[in-house]
């Protein structure tokens, strides 16, 4: 299994700091999560067979015509590759490894690129995969310019996949509105904006046809009744998605400025954290670590990712940062 942010269970350990004393700012999780309200007993008792509501409530909120609730964007990722015969794949150098780890494992070829696909690699590959906004970089690609990737590459039967786990605080750059078109693929998550990642709630957005086939080799109760009532009402909360989207905004910006005060301008970024490329980020990182202060350490480049702190731990992140100049 590849490393993740939030294995705070080893930094304890190694460390020797309770895991109650953590300050955890490397998963990029919305530190302020939706709330969760009372669950009905019979909702933990019955299968969670596939609730219609929480698939209007999804259509409605991503703008798309159908779609697939999967048990995290993780599961959405993992059956792709399992939808097409061994093929060339080709996707960014810096990303979310798991895409690269879930094509090869399944027998695919993948090549990397910097940030922008060539026409070399638009004109040969059987799918380009993106992460939009990128994690970690925080590159933003335009709306229009994977509409135009994906038209060219659909031409001779190629994918276009697009990963948006970080995309609800600007959903005006989203292609949701347009997954009913054949080889285009778009994976959504609570966990990111909603800090829902516990409930393990995703969507693929796709043509019917290739969700069809993505849900027979799922199977059956992929997600859990709890988590698919808590899910349709965190779609539906019109309200609360308003004001936390503004709040992220606001305190991305924050996270932005304390940064570059310390010395750590971000290199990129998105609402829900910043990247700093540092060849200090492993230093910086063993010394936040001493002070209880979990980043997410990247090597090639090196480089580190911060999430958003609570409300209440802005205080203590100021601080340690200035312990490190």
């Amino acid at each position: 299994m590849l490393e993740h942010g939030g294995n705070l269970t080893r930094a304890a350990q190694q460390y020797n700091i309770p895991l109650a004393d953590w300050l955890d700012l490397s998963t990029g999780i919305n530190p302020n999560p939706f709330p969760i309200p009372p669950i009905p007993t019979s909702t933990w008792q019955q299968l969670p067979a596939p609730d219609s509501k929480l698939v209007s409530a999804a259509c409605a909120y991503y703008g798309c015509q159908s779609l697939l609730p999967t048990a995290g964007s993780q599961a959405a990722l993992q059956v792709l590759p399992k939808l097409r015969q061994p093929c060339h794949i080709a996707m960014p150098r810096t990303m979310y490894q798991e895409h690269a780890h879930a094509w090869q494992n399944n027998g695919h070829t993948v090549t990397f690129f910097d940030e922008f696909p060539d026409d070399k690699v638009l004109n040969s590959v059987d799918a380009i995969l993106l992460c939009n906004p990128n994690n970690p970089t925080g590159k933003h690609y335009r709306k229009q310019q994977l509409l135009q990737w994906h038209q060219q590459l659909s031409k001779r039967g190629a994918w276009l996949i697009v990963d948006e786990a970080f995309m609800d605080v600007t959903p005006e750059n989203s292609v949701a509105s347009e997954s009913h078109l054949e080889g285009l693929f778009v994976l959504r998550s609570l966990g990111k904006f909603f800090g829902l990642a516990g409930a393990r709630v995703g969507f693929l957005l796709a043509h019917h046809n290739a969700l069809n086939a993505a849900q027979e080799i799922i199977g059956p109760w992929s997600i859990t009744g709890p988590s698919q009532l808590i899910a349709t009402l965190a779609l539906q909360d019109i309200t609360w998605q308003a004001s936390t989207r503004k709040k992220l905004s606001t305190s991305s910006q924050q996270l932005q400025h304390l940064l570059k005060q310390t010395g750590l301008t971000p290199q990129g970024g998105a609402d829900l954290f910043q990247y700093s490329v540092t060849p200090q980020a492993a230093a910086i990182h063993q010394a936040l670590a001493k002070q209880g202060i979990w980043t997410r350490l990247f090597k090639q480049p090196s480089a580190l990712r911060f999430g958003l702190p609570p409300d209440a731990h802005w205080h203590r992140l100021e601080s340690a940062l200035q312990t490190l100049s």
